[in-house]
């Protein structure tokens, strides 16, 4: 209607073919976002479909093979898809056309899956015809011995094959798409062995019914069903990774009680906008990120900082979602929301980290020589054993070799084994960007930390001073929202001192604060490094002490380090002498003090010369530079927004002691991956030379061939439980 109201109803006289209609490729396009970039365009989406490790190999080959795109990387730990490609060379829906092609679905990273239940109708429907044809194939081999009339022989046979033909035709086509989209990708991808063996045994099993042989039916069966339910193991095993990040994200609550002139409404937190202010009563988690403009009382945010006791909250204070007003009534002005806050940004780095691929290891570089081998000794089996004991004897081998070979475990080490160990750590209090970084975590040879907010807890404590003085002191300080104010004070209600009221208090720059307490009048000002001078009009009355108190477990983390063999070092830009005294407390034998921001980027990058693998653990904006100088970079929780940032990993648990931990777990991780892929090998390489020599039959092979990705699931799985 619309061509011919135009004026163009020519065009259905003039056309030779159908118009076409956008293919599947072309809609989703339309839904995916693309950023633009200076020389290029990045383009992130989700692949549905993915079942193993060999997979991500075949998705990368055919976008990378797509003209105008210079790489993609797709993540096994997520399925996420991240393509740089020309937007003057190609379309988006060039680009995932090829998934298209082969099966895998592509959408929205955060969209919703399409619910494909056909994964399991398949296993369910190959175990259920398995367990049936092995039935019949029992009463077959049964009747060998009681003279079974053989019109019973040929039925069941006749029922075996009708049985096992939707298993070869239908159930065991996921199999058949991965091997036919990586011989088109030019990989030998790990279904290609087994696509053959399972229609080399239902040909068999086939002739066999016409010929009133015997086949191997129940053996090609029951190898589907084994194969479609090892891939939902390791599925399950993949995205237990992500559940760290899911659980994080999730611990922010979803409403706010908003303060609306006199009233207060309870509204969705997607709602609030920054200079909104928001109710937060006791035994509430706040909401947002945000500034305490009312109120005072006690927060513990022992998740976003790692302190296990609750901190003062007071007017002026910063607060972070998440966390938990375990005493006092805050009202609190908005800062950031949803995805902006600090929590909502930790969570994405462990989500992240499993979108970032994980650099080649050696199982990556084996797994298709190994397939490669795999048809080369079948081909080998089937010519020596035909030669020697006919065809039977040279289908049987070249069966049971097809299928015990399976070089997936091989793949699998290091992705499961790094998603776990990410998981694991996240649960533990730290945050590993990415698989890069849990590996580079493994190799650490020294340990740098820096003190103030890092070994220490970042606030003066007192350490020192008579009673008598920190009474008076106190007396004045009471009315003070400085945090020497506040440690004088806690000092003096731990002692149990009684305060005094002082009268004509005043703060006089330069020299501090003057007040009356019992008539006399007293100045509290600065004294020497480290103190705080109560004086009268006659001279010094006394001093109190005040040092940064070190954290409670960071004696214990240092000694786990040391006794890990790692040289641990401090590095400060406080005086010399307060860094000494730390170190000394702690067990360093290398501290330094009074380092620049520059001086320590410098003094890492000499460390890194002279071949150590530096792990830097720091806070402040000032130690930006060192973070970004070493191997590993590690912020406190606690710490600026831009240095949790800018690091490769985030210290949001209870202390230090979930840095040492991640060190060691990191280590367990590379043990891990190194014992199953050597494991690994030694199984497929005894199990092909079995197959080969001709000891073990089909069915047996295909009871086999999961072995070895089990032990490497159970491997991953049980690094996974261990407290990072």
């Amino acid at each position: 209607m619309l061509l011919n109201d135009s004026g163009l109803a020519r065009y259905y006289a003039e056309r030779r073919t159908p118009a076409p209609r956008p293919g599947a490729a072309v809609a989703v396009a339309l839904s995916l976002s693309v950023t633009e970039g200076g020389s290029a365009s990045e383009l992130r989406f989700h692949i549905d479909g993915l079942t193993c490790a060999s997979c991500v190999w075949v998705a990368e080959t055919l976008l990378g093979r797509v003209p105008g795109v210079d790489s993609a990387f797709v993540s096994y730990g997520s399925g996420n898809a991240t393509v740089r490609f020309q937007p003057g060379s190609t379309e988006v829906a060039a680009v995932i056309a090829p998934l298209h092609t082969v099966g895998w679905n592509v959408r929205p990273i955060g969209a919703a899956p399409v619910t494909d239940r056909s994964w399991l109708v398949r296993a369910g429907f190959s175990f259920f015809a398995a367990m049936n044809i092995m039935l019949i194939s029992a009463s077959v081999y049964v009747g060998w011995a009681d003279g079974m009339a053989e019109s019973w022989s040929t039925l069941f046979r006749w029922w075996t094959l009708i049985l096992a033909t939707p298993v070869a035709t239908w159930a065991a086509l996921p199999f058949y798409r991965t091997a036919w989209a990586g011989l088109r990708a030019g990989r030998l991808h790990v279904d290609v062995p087994v696509s053959i063996g399972v229609l080399v045994m239902y040909a068999h099993g086939a002739w066999s019914a016409l010929s009133q042989g015997d086949g191997y039916l129940d053996s090609m069966a029951m190898l589907v069903a084994l194969l479609l339910g090892a891939r939902a193991l390791e599925q399950g095993g993949r995205r237990q990774a992500a559940e760290a990040a899911r659980s994080l994200g999730a611990l922010a609550p979803r409403t706010a009680r908003q303060l609306l002139g006199d009233r207060v409404v309870e509204v969705d937190v997607a709602r609030l906008a920054p200079g909104d202010r928001v109710i937060v009563a006791r035994g509430a988690e706040v909401p947002v990120d945000g500034s305490v403009v009312e109120g005072e009382g006690l927060v513990q945010m022992a998740l976003l900082t790692g302190e296990s006791e609750p901190r003062s909250i007071r007017v002026g204070s910063e607060v972070v979602a998440g966390a938990v007003v375990t005493d006092g009534n805050l009202v609190v002005t908005v800062v950031a929301t949803g995805d902006d806050t600090l929590l909502a940004r930790m969570a994405r780095r462990l989500a992240e980290a499993l979108d970032r691929p994980v650099a080649p290891t050696l199982a990556d570089r084996v797994a298709p020589a190994f397939t490669a081998g795999t048809l080369l000794v079948a081909g080998a089996s089937a010519l020596g054993w035909g030669l020697a004991s006919g065809p039977d004897a040279a289908l049987s081998a070249t069966i049971a070799v097809l299928v015990v070979a399976c070089p997936c475990a091989l793949a699998l080490a290091s992705p499961l084994s790094t998603a776990a160990a990410l998981g694991a750590s996240a649960r533990g209090g730290l945050l590993i960007r990415s698989g890069q970084v849990l590996s580079a975590m493994a190799g650490v040879t020294t340990v740098v930390f820096d003190k103030t907010g890092t070994l220490t807890e970042g606030v003066p404590a007192v350490v020192g001073g008579e009673d008598a003085v920190l009474r008076i002191a106190a007396g004045l300080e009471r009315q003070s929202r400085h945090p020497i104010a506040q440690a004088v004070l806690d000092e003096a209600a731990r002692r149990g001192i009684a305060l005094p009221t002082p009268r004509a208090v005043v703060e006089r720059p330069g020299v501090g604060l003057v007040g009356e307490i019992d008539g006399v009048r007293y100045t509290l000002g600065r004294g020497p490094a480290g103190t705080v001078r109560l004086s009268t009009m006659e001279g010094t009355l006394g001093l109190v002490r005040l040092a940064d108190r070190v954290r409670p477990d960071a004696r214990t983390t240092i000694a786990a380090l040391r006794a890990a063999g790692l040289d641990v070092r401090l590095w400060s830009g406080d005086h010399p002498d307060v860094v000494s005294r730390i170190a000394a407390e702690l067990g360093i034998p290398d501290a330094r003090g009074g380092m620049s921001p520059e001086d320590k980027a410098d003094a890492l990058a000499r460390l890194r010369g002279a071949g150590a693998r530096v792990l830097f653990v720091g806070d402040g904006l000032n130690d930006g530079p060192a973070l970004a100088a070493a191997d590993v970079g590690v912020a406190m929780g606690a710490g600026a927004a831009a240095t949790v940032q800018v690091a490769d990993a985030v210290q949001v648990g209870d202390g230090l002691a979930p840095i040492a931990q991640g060190l060691l777990l990191a280590r367990a991780a590379r043990d891990t991956i190194a014992r199953s892929s050597r494991r690994s090998l030694l199984y497929n390489a005894a199990a092909v030379s079995i197959a080969a020599a001709g000891l073990i039959n089909p069915l047996v092979a295909a009871l086999l061939m999961p072995l070895s990705s089990s032990i490497v699931i159970g491997a991953a799985l049980a690094l996974g439980r261990k407290r990072a």
